[in-house]
């Protein structure tokens, strides 16, 4: 083979070689660029309770008289993300009384999303509580597991308060699921998709998920007697 031909040929395997790379280079920073960074903190008191219906329905709301506000706010935007789940939604919260956040949770679940709930024991019966409704939301369910709730089988508090949405979006601050933490307290939360944090939170609900399973607490009874 000639030094030329073999000059050509050594240029065109290089060529080849670096298209290659390159491709591969812009397939991976697509990628990246694809999956936007969300980094956004949420501070209450609202002054006022966002509508539900204007902003997660397709109709909007249609009360002419909607006494709660069409205006964006921490509420809003917390609505908006719960809807963003498409797979999952694990709910971590100390109490849940607020019934706009929980018909955000049913409407999840109806949609297909599976919902499950960790909170304390000691709230579930407390004024407005919404647990037993979002309990029975799962029981007549025939193509999904339901709404699942579990709670904590100790004495001490379950005061975590996070979601997080498909495994890939956290929600978490000092925010409880009540009208007062809405429109009352000082209260915060910080929404971000950073992998490995998100994942160490999922890993912590899991793990709280199969600690707080009823049939662990009654094996555990069983031994203990």
């Amino acid at each position: 083979m000639s030094k030329v031909v073999k000059y050509v040929a050594g240029t065109l395997i290089f060529g080849l070689f670096t298209e290659i790379v390159y491709q591969i280079y812009v397939r991976l920073n697509s990628k990246k660029e694809d999956k936007k960074c969300i980094t956004e903190v949420l501070f209450f008191p609202d002054l006022k309770v966002a509508c539900k219906a204007h902003f997660t329905s397709i109709e909007g709301c249609n009360n002419r008289h909607c006494r709660y506000t069409h205006s964006g706010n921490s509420l809003s935007r917390l609505y908006n993300y719960l809807t963003l789940s498409r797979k999952s939604l694990d709910v971590c919260v100390f109490v849940l009384s607020c019934a706009d956040l929980a018909d955000i949770l049913i409407l999840v679940h109806k949609r297909g999303v599976m919902v499950r709930i960790i909170t304390d024991n000691e709230q579930v019966n407390v004024q407005g509580s919404q647990i037993w409704r979002l309990r029975s939301e799962g029981k007549f369910s025939c193509l999904f597991s339901g709404i699942i709730v579990r709670t904590d089988n100790s004495s001490f508090f379950m005061h975590h308060k996070f979601v997080v949405i498909d495994n890939e979006i956290l929600i978490n601050g000092s925010f409880n699921w009540t009208r007062q933490a809405i429109t009352g307290n000082q209260e915060n939360l910080v929404v971000m998709n950073d992998p490995e944090i998100v994942q160490q939170f999922q890993t912590e609900f899991e793990n709280m998920w199969t600690e707080f399973d009823p049939r662990v607490t009654y094996m555990k009874t069983t031994e203990d007697t």
